[in-house]
C-alpha cells in the first residue's frame, strides 16, 4: 500500500457523472497512468493504493484498508458507507471475477472517491438507450452497482482494454442548522379585528362530557339554546381536528386539568364556526369534577390566550435590532451537531427558562408507544438512560403524552410521571415534540415544591418545544441512518468472521467478542446439548478482564434462563437481584452486622462489590434458534442502572440469528468428524505385536483434513506359535470411500490368514470379496507376507506382491535391493495365479515397505521414485527400525514443499540378530 499528498495545482478534467455506467477507452500503454489523468471535479488532496489477490481473505483485507484510510483522514461519518460498498466491489472482483484488484482512496474538499478495478473487462457494457438491470436484491451476487446507486452521491463504470473500473464518491455530510424562522413586530393597525360585542361562550361539561351549562353567548354564537344542548355530549358538536396517526381529541382534553387550544363547533346551521377554548378542571364542594370551558370566535383568540412571558425584543431580535432566530434564542449559537449535545443543551435551557430543579426529554420510538429517556439534568441520568416508559399506559401524564400538561403535585398522583418516582419532584409539567403532526417526543421540566408550575408555564415551554423539535427529529433521524449503515457493516464483518470457522468454542468465542464492547458491557453464552438437557454455561466476557471469573461465578448460582424459542430479547432479572442481595450481605459483614469477624471477610468484599456493579443493569436474553430448535442462549448486560438502546436490541437480534446458524453448524461438523474419526480409528490396529528377534516401525499419514485413514493400510499380526503376518496395501482413492475397502481388506487378512492358508489362496479370496462388492469395489495393491523368525537370528520371510511397490531389502554393506517380484493387483480380474517368494533377513538386514504415496512424491516436475527411495535408504545402515521410518519420512517431507496429496505408509522391519547392536 502507498499513500502520500497530491500537492495543489491544476484541476484535472471533469469525469463523468450520469446516473448510467460510462465507458472510458484508452491506449494499452497508459493504463498503468489512468488514474493520475482521469479528470475529476476538484482537487485531489491525498490518496492512498493497495492491490489485493484474487483469495476469499482479500475481501476482508480491503474493508480494513479502507476503514483504516478514511479513519486517518477524518471522516468518521461516511466510514461504513465506504467499508460496504468496497466489501461488494472486491467481492466481485476477487471471488465472482477471479481475478486481483486495486483499490484507490482520493481525498478531495467535498468528499472521498474510492475506485475498484479488476482484470475481467469482457463483461457486456450497459448502453444509454437501454435500462440497466442490476439484478434481484435477494440474490447472493449482483448487489455492488444497486449499493452504489443507494448509498453513493455519484458512481459509474469505466473500461480500457485491459482493466475494468467501479468508482463511487461519497459526500461529506452538511452539518444540521435547524428550522429557521422570524417575523418583525406588528404595528397597530395590523393587529386581528375584533367584533364591536366580544362573546365568551361558557360552558361547563360534567365528568362524563355531557354539557351542564350553556350561557347566552353561547346561544348568539352557535345558535342553540340551553334546552337543546343540556345532558347532550360535548363531542356531538366539536369538530376536533384529528391527525393522522394520533388517538387525541376534545373528550382527552376534557380530562386535563388545563388546557387551551383550537378546535370547531357545530352551529344550528350545520356549519363549522373555529374557536379558540381555555379549559378549566374544577370540582363543587361535593368533589365532582366538571370542566368549564370558555369559547371565543377563533380571530378574537386574544381575549383568551395567555400571552408569552418576557419582552418581545428578547425573543425577536438582537442588540443590533435584526431578527433573532427563536431556535438560537433557546438553544444558543453555535448549536450541538450531535443529538446528545442538542438534547443535554435543551433540557438544560428548559430547566433554566421555567427556574426549574430538573428536566427531562424522551424520545418516541417509531411505532409512539414507548418513550425513550435519552437526556436529563437534575436527575440520575446514568440511572435512567434509555430506560422505556409506555406511552399510553399509566393513570397520568404519559396517558395523554400528546398533550401539555400540569401537574401541581405528584404525590396526589402517584405514577403520573414514572421517571421522577422516588426523586423528591412535587410539580411538574409536559409537552410533548411534534413534528407534521406525529408525536416524536416529550419535553418536561419539575421542581421539587408543589404548584410551583401553571398553564402559562406549559405554554412557554410548548413554544420552545415547537421550535426544537424539527431540529431533534432531524438529529435523531440522522443518528438512526448512522446507526444503521454501522450495523450493516457491524453484521457483513460478523458473518464473515462466524462463517470462517467451524471450531465449536471458536464460534462461541467469536460471538461473545463481537458482542463486546460494541453492544453490551458483558456477555454470556449458554449451549444446549439436546432437547432433554439443561442449558450450561459455555463462555463469559466482560470489557473488564478482571471481573470475568466473578460473574462465572455469580452466573453459576444463578438458574439458566429458559430456553423460550421466541424471537427478540427479553428482560432477565435474576442476575440484578442476586448480584445485589451478595453486595448487600458483603456490606453488612464488613460493618459486623452479621457476627462475622470483619477482618475474615474484608479481601472478599472488593470483587464481590464490583461483580455487584458490573451485572446490576439491565440484562437482555435473546435466544439462539437453530433449524427450528433452542441450541442456547445469548445473554447481554449492562452495569449499574444503564439500560439498552431499542436499536442495539435489534442488532443484537439479527447478530443471534447468525451465530445461532455458526453455532449449530460447528456443533454439526464436530459430531460428524467424531463420528469418522471414530470409525476410522477403528480400521488401524490397535498396536504392534511385540516380535522376538524382529524390529517393527509403522509410520502413517492420511492425507485431506480431518482423515485418520485413508486408501492406504498396514497391519500386523500373530498367525500361529511363532509366526506372524504382514501386509501394507494401497486402495483405489482417498478418504471415506477407500477406507470402506480398507477395512474389508485388512479384517479379511487377519481372517483368512488365521485359517492356515498360504498367501497366493488368502490374497486370491481377498480378490472374490473386493469383486463381490459390484460397484462399491476398488482395485487395491498389496503386499502381504509371512514372517518367521529363525533360531540362528535371521528371519524367514515369505512374500506376495500384487501390484504393491517392491520391498526393499537393504543388507548391512549398505546394498539396497527389491525383495520381491511384481505379480497383478488385486480387484480388477476374477482368476488370478499368484505365487509367494521366501526372503531371508540376515542379522542387520532392513525390509522396507513403502506405499506409493512415498515414491510418487512430487516437487514441480521431480519425482523421488524408487531409485530415490533406494539412495535414502543406502544411507540407514546400521540404524534401528525406527530410525529407518523416521529418516524415511523425513526424506519424503523435505522433498516437496507442499502437503502431502496422498496417504503415506512405511513399514519398516529390522533383524537385530542374537546380540542388540
Amino acid at each position: 500500500m502507498t499513500t502520500g499528498l497530491i500537492p495543489g495545482g491544476q484541476p484535472p478534467d471533469p469525469r463523468p457523472t450520469g446516473a448510467l455506467p460510462q465507458q472510458r477507452r484508452e491506449p494499452a500503454g497508459h493504463a498503468a497512468q489512468h488514474v493520475e489523468n482521469r479528470s475529476r471535479s476538484s482537487v485531489i488532496t491525498a490518496r492512498a493504493a493497495a492491490s489485493f489477490e484474487p483469495v476469499g481473505r482479500s475481501v476482508a483485507s480491503a474493508r480494513s484498508f479502507v476503514r483504516d484510510t478514511l479513519q486517518g483522514w477524518g471522516f468518521a461519518d461516511i466510514v461504513d458507507d465506504a467499508v460496504v460498498l468496497t466489501s461488494e466491489l472486491v467481492t466481485n472482483a476477487v471471488v465472482h471475477a477471479g481475478t486481483s484488484a486495486d483499490v484507490l482512496c482520493l481525498r478531495s474538499d467535498d468528499g472521498v472517491r474510492i475506485e475498484v478495478a479488476d482484470r475481467y473487462p469482457e463483461r457486456e457494457i450497459p448502453l444509454q438507450a437501454t435500462a440497466v438491470n442490476m439484478g434481484s436484491p435477494d440474490r447472493e451476487g449482483g448487489r455492488g452497482l444497486q449499493l452504489c446507486a443507494a448509498l453513493a452521491g455519484r458512481w459509474g463504470v469505466e473500461y480500457i482494454p485491459t482493466h475494468k473500473t467501479v468508482w463511487f464518491q461519497l459526500d461529506l455530510p452538511a452539518r444540521v442548522v435547524g428550522t429557521r424562522a422570524a417575523g418583525p413586530a406588528l404595528p397597530s393597525e395590523l393587529l386581528p379585528l375584533a367584533d364591536s360585542r366580544v362573546r365568551v361562550a361558557v360552558i361547563q361539561v360534567d365528568r362524563t362530557g355531557h354539557i351542564a351549562a350553556w350561557n347566552e353567548d353561547a346561544e348568539d354564537l352557535f345558535g342553540y339554546s340551553a334546552e337543546q344542548v343540556t345532558g347532550k355530549p360535548l363531542t356531538d358538536l366539536a369538530a376536533w381536528p384529528h391527525t393522522p396517526g394520533t388517538s387525541t381529541g376534545i373528550a382527552e382534553a376534557l380530562r386535563l386539568s388545563r388546557w387551551e387550544g383550537s378546535y370547531g363547533i357545530r352551529t344550528s346551521t350545520g356549519r363549522v364556526t373555529p374557536v379558540y377554548a381555555s379549559h378549566l378542571r374544577v370540582r363543587d364542594t361535593a368533589g365532582e369534577p366538571s370542566t368549564v370551558c370558555l369559547l371565543v370566535r377563533d380571530h378574537e383568540r386574544a381575549v383568551l390566550q395567555t400571552p408569552l412571558r418576557g419582552p418581545a425584543s428578547d425573543t425577536s431580535t438582537g442588540s443590533e435590532g435584526q431578527s433573532t432566530d427563536p431556535f438560537e434564542v433557546f438553544i444558543g449559537s453555535p448549536a450541538p451537531d450531535d443529538l446528545d449535545g442538542l438534547l443535554q443543551r435543551t433540557v438544560e435551557r428548559a430547566r433554566d427558562m421555567l427556574d426549574g430543579d430538573s428536566a427531562f426529554l424522551l424520545l418516541a420510538t417509531d411505532d409512539e408507544t414507548e418513550l425513550e429517556v435519552r437526556a436529563s439534568t437534575g436527575l440520575p441520568s446514568a440511572r435512567q438512560r434509555f430506560a422505556r416508559v409506555p406511552v399510553e399506559a399509566g393513570p397520568g401524564r404519559y396517558g395523554s403524552a400528546r398533550m401539555p400538561a400540569v401537574h401541581d403535585d405528584l404525590t396526589a398522583v402517584p405514577g403520573a410521571v414514572p421517571l421522577l418516582n422516588g426523586t423528591g419532584m412535587r410539580s411538574v409539567v409536559t409537552v410533548p415534540l411534534k413534528v407534521e403532526g406525529r408525536l416524536t417526543g416529550s419535553l418536561g421540566v419539575a421542581a421539587e415544591a408543589p404548584a410551583r408550575y401553571s398553564n402559562e408555564e406549559a405554554l412557554r415551554l410548548q413554544f420552545a418545544a415547537d421550535r426544537i423539535a424539527l431540529a431533534v427529529e432531524s438529529a435523531r433521524l440522522g443518528e438512526l441512518e448512522r446507526l444503521r449503515r454501522g450495523s450493516l457493516s457491524f453484521l457483513v464483518e460478523a458473518s464473515d468472521l462466524l462463517a470462517g470457522t467451524l471450531d465449536r468454542d471458536q464460534t462461541l468465542a467469536l460471538m461473545a467478542q463481537m458482542t463486546v464492547p460494541t453492544l453490551a458491557t458483558w456477555c454470556a453464552v449458554y449451549t444446549i446439548a439436546d432437547q432433554a438437557s439443561e442449558p450450561y454455561l459455555s463462555y463469559v466476557l466482560h470489557e473488564d478482564e478482571e471481573l470475568i471469573d466473578g460473574i462465572k461465578s455469580l452466573l453459576s448460582k444463578v438458574p439458566a434462563p429458559d430456553p423460550v424459542p421466541t424471537p427478540g430479547a427479553r428482560v432477565w432479572t435474576a442476575p440484578g437481584e442476586v448480584a445485589h442481595q451478595a453486595a448487600l450481605r458483603s456490606s453488612m459483614r464488613s460493618l459486623g452486622l452479621s457476627g462475622s469477624p470483619t477482618r475474615q471477610v474484608t479481601p472478599g468484599i472488593g470483587p464481590t462489590l464490583a461483580t455487584a456493579s458490573a451485572v446490576g443493569g439491565e440484562t437482555v436474553v435473546l435466544p439462539l434458534v437453530a433449524r427450528n430448535r433452542v441450541i442456547g442462549m445469548l445473554t447481554l448486560g449492562k452495569p449499574t442502572d444503564e439500560h439498552f438502546r431499542q436499536e442495539i436490541l435489534e442488532l443484537a437480534e439479527d447478530l443471534s440469528r447468525r451465530a445461532a446458524l455458526a453455532l449449530d453448524n460447528a456443533r454439526l461438523y464436530s459430531e460428524r468428524t467424531a463420528i469418522s474419526q471414530s470409525l476410522q480409528r477403528s480400521l488401524l490396529p490397535p498396536e504392534l505385536p511385540e516380535i522376538d528377534g524382529v524390529e517393527v516401525e509403522v509410520i502413517y499419514r492420511a492425507a485431506g483434513e480431518g482423515n485418520e485413514v485413508g486408501g492406504d493400510f498396514y497391519d500386523v499380526f500373530p498367525i500361529r506359535d511363532g509366526a506372524y503376518g504382514f501386509a501394507i496395501g494401497d486402495v483405489c482413492g482417498t478418504g471415506p470411500n477407500a477406507a470402506a475397502v480398507t477395512g474389508l481388506a485388512r479384517h479379511a487378512l487377519r481372517l483368512l490368514a488365521r485359517e492356515g492358508l498360504t498367501g497366493p489362496t488368502v490374497l486370491e479370496r481377498l480378490n472374490s470379496a473386493i469383486l463381490d462388492e459390484g460397484a462399491r469395489s476398488r482395485f487395491l495393491t498389496l503386499l502381504y507376507g509371512e514372517m518367521r523368525p529363525q533360531e540362528d537370528g535371521s528371519a524367514e520371510l515369505k512374500v506376495v506382491c500384487a501390484g504393491h511397490p517392491l520391498p526393499l531389502r537393504l543388507r548391512q554393506d549398505g546394498t539396497v535391493e527389491p525383495a520381491a517380484e511384481p505379480q497383478p493387483l488385486l480387484g480388477v480380474i476374477e482368476d488370478l495365479e499368484l505365487y509367494e517368494q521366501i526372503v531371508t533377513l540376515d542379522p542387520g538386514d532392513v525390509l522396507l515397505c513403502v506405499t506409493d504415496g512415498v515414491t510418487e512424491r512430487r516437487e514441480g516436475a521431480r519425482m523421488l521414485g524408487d531409485d530415490g527411495l533406494a539412495d535414502v535408504l543406502t544411507t540407514c545402515t546400521g540404524l534401528t527400525a525406527g530410525a529407518v521410518a523416521a529418516r524415511i519420512m523425513r526424506a519424503v517431507e523435505r522433498f516437496a514443499s507442499d502437503a502431502p496429496s496422498d496417504d503415506m505408509a512405511i513399514l519398516a522391519m529390522r533383524v537385530p540378530g542374537l546380540h542388540k547392536d
